[in-house]
């Protein structure tokens, strides 16, 4: 999702954090960050009968030091639990929770294959740290950034940070409808009939470019001790930590559930592998979890996290709402995230390290309608 091993090479070798941007993130996978015992081999579950094989985990090689877990529960879940307040008002806390630092793991194995020749592949184990900001926050919606802050070591020395916008993940109350993943780069608008929308929330989650990726609409549940949200069954586009190492599928077709609990959250997947043609047939390959836990730290240093905000949030903001007159004034469209063999997030990522918040905000609208207007096709 993130990055691949020859970053921290480059970071090594020439100190400057200019150049991770500038890697094709159609070959990242995730960076470790926590401490990890080399003495040990580490598993998400076990296969029987097939210990000794070649399924050990991929992902993150890297380690970074060592974080400081919340001991208490947050300001947030205390908000959460607060007595008296509106079913609505209680999703939205349920919402805001999920904002803060954390250390975050990311696991997926193949559980299930549905093919007889079909051969499971190597699970997938990675780490993070970020935070997670809230961008905006009205009665009815709420938008929350994350960004990463990565320090690394070294031969035990601590070298960093790395600073990279993540993912986006946005809210909407009772929504009229989105934008579905149709497979082969194709997003259709999906209506929602007022009946079926009432007292559901929807989770749009976006790209590090903020291009679309998956949205599933549900109910938030809450209980004593943790508040849970489902959503319903959604297609994505083939993850970032499978580009380079996956050709044979396609489509994620997904179920994702997320649970806030005193300390942390965490987001569960239950995915569908499926290979999708240009006519629509299907072929299922095999079944995925996934569980990526969220836990609270405390006393790390997220600064370069908030500088890095801080001097480009108007440019997002201007790519946002580039993307948001896209989907006005379209029903379906096709998104390429890579033309002439340039990626739109490099081209993004490489204009957002240069920006020094200099420039208007009609300029910074041009701009952003300038890069993602090529990679749409309506």
């Amino acid at each position: 999702m993130f990055f691949y091993h020859n970053l921290l090479i480059n970071y090594k070798k020439l100190n400057n954090f200019y150049l991770f941007i500038l890697i094709p993130f159609s070959l990242i996978v995730i960076s470790c960050a926590g401490v990890k015992n080399p003495e040990l081999e580490r598993f998400t579950f076990s296969r029987q009968f097939e210990q000794g094989s070649k399924l050990a985990p991929r992902g993150g090689t890297t380690t970074g030091p060592e974080v400081k877990l919340a001991q208490y529960p947050s300001i947030e879940w205390k908000r959460l639990r607060e007595k008296g307040i509106s079913k609505h008002e209680r999703d939205k806390r349920a919402i805001l929770a999920m904002s803060g630092d954390y250390r975050a793991s990311f696991e997926f194995i193949e559980t299930v294959p549905f093919l007889n020749e079909y051969k499971m592949d190597r699970p997938y184990q990675s780490w993070a740290t970020e935070r997670i900001y809230v961008i905006e926050d009205r009665e009815d919606f709420i938008s929350l950034q994350h960004i990463l802050v990565m320090f690394f070591l070294e031969n035990s020395k601590v070298e960093g940070p790395a600073v990279i916008k993540h993912w986006r993940q946005d809210w909407t109350y009772e929504p009229a409808g989105y934008y579905e993943y149709a497979g082969n780069n194709k997003w259709v608008l999906k209506n929602i009939p007022k009946q079926q929308a009432m007292g559901k929330w929807l989770q749009e989650v976006f790209h590090v470019d903020d291009s679309p990726r998956y949205a599933s609409i549900g109910k938030w549940k809450h209980t004593d001790n943790f508040s849970e949200w489902a959503g319903n069954a959604t297609y994505r586009p083939l993850p970032r930590r499978e580009f380079s190492v996956r050709s044979d599928y396609n489509v994620l077709d997904a179920v994702n559930r997320h649970i806030v609990l005193p300390t942390s959250w965490v987001h569960e997947q239950e995915n569908l592998k499926l290979k999708l043609d240009v006519d629509g047939n299907k072929e299922y390959l095999a079944k995925e979890i996934g569980l990526n836990r969220y836990d609270r730290i405390a006393e790390f240093d997220f600064l370069s996290g908030d500088e890095y905000w801080e001097k480009t949030e108007d440019y997002w903001k201007a790519v946002r709402t580039e993307w948001g007159r896209i989907y006005d004034n379209n029903t379906e469209f096709v998104f390429n995230p890579k033309l002439e063999n340039k990626s739109l997030v490099f081209k993004q990522f490489d204009f957002a390290d240069k920006y020094q918040g200099d420039l208007p905000h009609q300029q910074l609208l041009q701009h952003a309608e300038m890069l993602i207007g090529p990679h749409i096709v309506k």
